[in-house]
């Protein structure tokens, strides 16, 4: 060799090597730096969902804007505070419109003064000409804070509705307040202490009194049929004050819909009246609802929807009651003591519901205020005044903010940030005793028909049919990936092996939309026809494998030789084929003889389940064979990846191949195949179309494998278009998604720790 050459060849192989170390520190760097951008990513996406669902853990936000003494304004100064009779206080009723800009305050006299909330000058007054000359006795506020009553001192419900007329001058936004009167009820010539009034849908209107003279009285104004298409109003009057049994009347209540009517009393007593018949009212119950007779009932009021009745009484007890099914019950329903709210500290003085969702306020006899919602049974925010007593108490017709009018004629206006009120542990997780309902239960019902709906956010149900459909997969997944993956990796032919291999994993790249329109559309209507063959079949697919496997033992040497070895596997396709189609033929035959010829008939009677076509069993074929290419490819991997020379040493000591792939070879894979079954358990959990398309999304808790269920995932993909931004719902899907990346993180944990003691154990082997 020359020296030229000798001189050249370092240098040659000197910058290959470079070339090479600069090729791995490039590649080195590419994939540091997308392992980086990748976690940074997932760590991203987490923080931004977990952002999104703080909101549902904050707090009432409120903000005192503005207080002033009413006294202060000339128009108001004339009006006396200093009388120590507490019915002789002037304001009598107050309320705002849904900007909080303009608010009104009805004196005694009948003189309505709609003032400026910032300062509290009046803008506009106005005289009730119904009044006649007399002075209001009681109030009486309903219809959402929309309809306000005034019982007169000379025996007259005078019904008033406060109207607020916007216009808009460029960007500058003009209300005009308006005071429209109605036809007053008259109850006699008493004086109306305690009143309650209500108009339905039909135009019918009626009202409940409680004089100053010990009457309780029920006045309806309805409307006679004709035979000529009109009809003309008549008034009907009861006096209900035989039923009270000597007690006095404290509270009234009449629903928005004119059938209920009920009265709390001193002795701590609540009376329900039917009066849906107007002609003839009937006393349905009478019900203790204080803790004793010493203790009497200081406010009534309907929640949103008026079904569930707030009481309140002198102990400061602040409950919440409704109707449930009880078949004894004339009414087939009674009333029932549900929501126990934290108490006030002083008797219960008045008592207020938003006009938006299941949320209330409630005055006690020292000034404070307190914000409660009745479905999670929380007490909000708690608000003080500075005067001995609330007189005047308004809840905003948006829910957004209070004010109050305390003993001393100074007015609060609180603005409140409520925007979360029904979430809590309890509501998102626990059982709720919802209205409609004949016990608590775990519900997923986020809309409804009406705007006085009852939300209902638990996540349970929805956690629970992940499980359940992940759970039923991997039932039909697991064997037949796992049993696959053995008999290709140990018992098929190599040729064989690399030609199906790679068929099964190429399943995985199945579209998930696509199985799950095929399973919905095509599988379930063909499963509900032969539900006897699916639970015949595995019986009789094995009598055929057994068959087939002590006839191939059978057969001569020189037969059996013309197979390769590992080959002869494929002489049970036809056999299973054949097994399928005679199941299929004695579909009808089983079910006449085992199910009386209609299985779903014999399912309900005898077992109590009901057949769902969209089921969990149809989940889990279809959810199955997406999981099934996963769980074998990396179970595959696992069993060749076996060290030959454990799987030669058992053959040699005598082992066969089946006991040599069970007590060997499977063991020794265990970490691997575990791994595979966990990475597959993460796959269902997270499978949203199949779920979605497959079944009913009802989200029930029910193991039936006959029923369906919802799981978190296909209800994001429900429930997110439609759920508004910044909302309750859909902040609480945001949370629904940290559930799911929670749920993930634990079993692929759980599993890591279990795949390395496993590792560890049989990695000595």
């Amino acid at each position: 060799m020359s020296p030229k050459t000798k001189l050249k060849e370092p240098k040659q192989v000197s910058s290959g090597v470079k070339r090479r170390k600069l090729a791995d520190r490039i590649a080195t760097v590419i994939v540091t730096i997308g392992g980086i951008a990748i976690i940074l990513c997932i760590i991203a996406i987490l923080v931004f969902i977990g952002i999104e669902t703080v909101p549902l853990w904050q707090g009432v936000k409120s903000e005192l804007v503005s207080s002033f003494i009413l006294k202060e304004s000339p128009d108001l100064a004339s009006y006396s505070l200093d009388s120590p009779d507490q019915s002789q206080f002037p304001f009598m009723a107050a309320g705002t419109e849904q900007y909080k800009e303009i608010g009104f305050i009805v004196t005694n006299d009948g003189m309505v003064n709609f003032l400026s909330l910032k300062d509290g000058s009046v803008i506009k007054k106005q005289q009730l000409p119904g009044l006649e000359g007399t002075k209001i006795a009681s109030s009486y506020v309903s219809e959402n804070n929309k309809l306000y009553s005034f019982g007169t001192e000379n025996g007259n419900i005078l019904p008033v509705r406060f109207d607020f007329k916007m216009s808009f001058d460029g960007d500058k936004r003009s209300i005009a307040p308006a005071v429209n009167e109605e036809e007053p009820l008259n109850f006699g010539t008493s004086p109306l202490a305690i009143i309650a009034y209500e108009e339905n849908e039909d135009g019918e209107s009626a009202g409940a009194a409680y004089t100053t003279g010990g009457e309780l009285l029920l006045t309806a104004s309805v409307e006679s049929a004709s035979l000529l298409g009109g009809g003309e109003k008549k008034r009907i009057t009861h006096n209900l004050t035989g039923s009270l049994e000597g007690s006095d009347v404290t509270a009234l209540e009449l629903d928005r819909f004119t059938w209920n009517l009920y009265a709390g009393t001193s002795g701590g007593k609540l009376y329900h009246w039917d009066v849906r018949n107007k002609e003839n009212p009937v006393l349905l119950e009478v019900l203790n609802a204080a803790p004793n007779s010493n203790t009497p009932i200081t406010a009534l009021a309907y929640l949103l929807g008026d079904r569930s009745l707030i009481v309140g009484d002198s102990a400061g007890d602040v409950s919440v009651w409704f109707e449930v099914s009880e078949p004894d019950s004339p009414k087939g329903k009674v009333l029932k003591r549900i929501h126990d709210l934290p108490p006030m500290e002083l008797p219960v003085v008045d008592i207020l519901p938003s006009a938006r969702d299941r949320g209330f306020i409630a005055s006690d006899n020292g000034g404070n205020l307190n914000l409660y919602h009745a479905t999670s049974e929380q007490k909000l925010a708690s608000f003080k005044t500075d005067g001995p007593r609330v007189e005047n108490l308004v809840y905003s017709p948006k829910a957004d903010g209070i004010m109050a009018i305390d003993r001393k004629g100074k007015l609060y206006d609180w603005d409140i940030d409520n925007s979360h009120p029904e979430t809590s542990f309890k509501t998102l997780f626990g059982k709720v005793w919802y209205e409609g309902y004949s016990k608590p239960e775990y519900v997923w019902q986020s809309t409804g028909g009406t705007d006085d709906f009852e939300p209902k956010f638990s996540l349970t149900p929805l956690a629970y049919g992940t499980l359940k459909g992940a759970i039923y997969a991997l039932l039909f997944a697991i064997p037949l990936s796992i049993f696959a993956a053995l008999c290709v990796s140990q018992f098929m032919h190599p040729a064989l092996r690399n030609t199906i291999k790679p068929i099964i994993e190429v399943m995985a790249a199945l579209p998930s939309v696509v199985l799950g329109f095929f399973a919905g559309l095509w599988l379930a209507p063909v499963i509900e026809k032969i539900i006897p063959a699916i639970f015949t079949m595995p019986i009789v697919l094995t009598i055929f494998t057994l068959i087939a496997v002590f006839a191939w033992q059978a057969l001569p040497r020189r037969i059996k030789g013309r197979f390769k070895e590992g080959s002869e596997l494929f002489l049970l396709v036809p056999v299973i084929l054949l097994g399928v189609i005679v199941t299929l033929w004695i579909n009808s035959p089983v079910e006449q003889i085992f199910f009386g010829g209609d299985y779903k008939s014999w399912f309900y009677n005898v077992l109590g389940l009901q057949y769902d076509q969209r089921n969990s069993l149809i989940v889990g074929f279809a959810m199955g064979f997406a999981v099934i290419p996963i769980i074998f490819t990396i179970s595959e991997d696992a069993l060749t990846s076996v060290p030959k020379h454990l799987a030669a040493g058992s053959l040699a000591l005598g082992a066969n191949k089946w006991q040599t792939a069970i007590r060997v070879i499977l063991p020794t894979a265990s970490p691997g195949i575990f791994s595979a079954v966990m990475i597959g358990l993460g796959r269902a959990i997270g499978e949203t179309m199949i779920v979605l398309m497959a079944t009913g999304n009802t989200p029930i808790m029910d193991w039936s494998i006959f029923n369906g269920f919802r799981a978190l995932s296909a209800n994001i993909a429900v429930e997110i278009p439609e759920a508004p931004h910044g909302g309750t719902l859909y902040r609480i899907l945001f949370l629904a998604a940290l559930l799911l990346f929670f749920f993930t993180f634990i079993i692929n944990t759980a599993a890591e720790l279990v795949r390395q003691n496993l590792r560890k154990k049989y990695g000595q082997i």
